[in-house]
């Protein structure tokens, strides 16, 4: 196949699985405080000492910096986004607005880096096989472009109804979709063993209720999604590594070529159309909303008080 080697049927039973899990434990999260407490508080305490320190040393798949740095800002967005919600007057500060977009910003940039660093790499590298190329270089400017065109940092609020959920009304379905390429593109290029279920279906697993369940909470459902997916990969590495189930990349030139192409002509497209909405109405995206004209954008807004 184009991007990967042959799928069989039971990968792609399990690869819906992995999907389905996700969204769950995600759903339950969003319904239960206590339960969030307990996956991204307790559970991240205690894995250090039990199960990563055996799983995910060196030499592991996930062993690398990146692995660490990755579950530990989605944890903490997770927390912070919990403090938001939950906290008396914490949605009320416009400097504790800033979180959401500001470890964003983190999390995409921990990426940009990677994808930069890999594009040296070829062969083995920490358990996973690299094909470095054009392709990480391209990939990373697509990454910097998303940072660039977050908007609404100051437009973030908590819905009235008794979920709680943190609403990002700027945060769009055309930046949201731009950003699945970018990190589809950037796990296919540096963890690429790993794109079948860290890619493809933990993006999916965030971006189908932001689209038809609770629209607006993209961040949220995403921090949550991939705390829950890393944990779970730090623990048992090898199901994406050496398991029945696991789906290996094709490590295709073109296909590497292609999809951080299609990642950097999407985030092109999306910086071109942010910064025209910017200069057109004049408007000040850290302090502002760039796209408060939108039908999608109306919708968040007026459905504040739906679960």
């Amino acid at each position: 196949m184009f991007l990967f080697e042959s799928i069989p049927w039971y990968s792609v039973l399990m690869w819906f699985g992995v999907l389905a899990g996700l969204m769950v434990v995600n759903e339950l999260a969003r319904m239960n405080k206590w339960f969030s407490l307990l996956i991204f508080l307790v559970l991240p305490i205690v894995l250090p000492f039990t199960v990563w320190n055996h799983t995910a040393g060196a030499g592991s798949s996930v062993g690398t910096w990146f692995h660490w740095a990755k579950v530990y800002s989605a944890l903490a967005g997770c927390l912070g986004f919990m403090a938001l919600r939950f906290i008396k007057g914490a949605s009320n500060n416009k400097y504790l607005l800033m979180f959401p977009p500001l470890i964003l910003s983190i999390n995409i940039l921990e990426a940009v880096v990677r994808d930069f660093q890999c594009y040296g790499l070829n062969g083995m590298v920490d358990g996973v096989m690299m094909v470095g190329g054009p392709w990480n270089i391209m990939n990373g400017i697509a990454g910097i472009l998303n940072i660039i065109t977050i908007s609404g940092w100051m437009g973030i609020f908590i819905g009235k109804d008794k979920r709680k959920d943190m609403l990002w009304p700027d945060q769009l379905w055309f930046w949201i979709i731009a950003y699945d390429l970018w990190n589809f593109a950037y796990v296919y290029n540096c963890v690429s063993d790993h794109s079948f279920y860290a890619g493809a279906a933990l993006l999916i697993s965030c971006t189908i209720p932001a689209f038809f369940i609770k629209k607006g909470a993209w961040l949220q459902h995403r921090a949550q999604t991939l705390a829950i997916w890393m944990m779970f990969v730090m623990c048992f590495p090898a199901f994406v590594d050496t398991s029945m189930f696991a789906v290996k990349s094709s490590h295709n030139e073109t296909a590497l070529w292609v999809v951080s192409a299609l990642a950097l002509a999407s985030n092109i497209a999306v910086f071109i159309y942010h910064f025209y909405k910017v200069f057109k109405y004049k408007r000040n995206p850290f302090k502002e909303e760039v796209h408060p004209d939108l039908t999608s954008y109306k919708l968040v807004v007026e459905n504040k008080y739906n679960m």
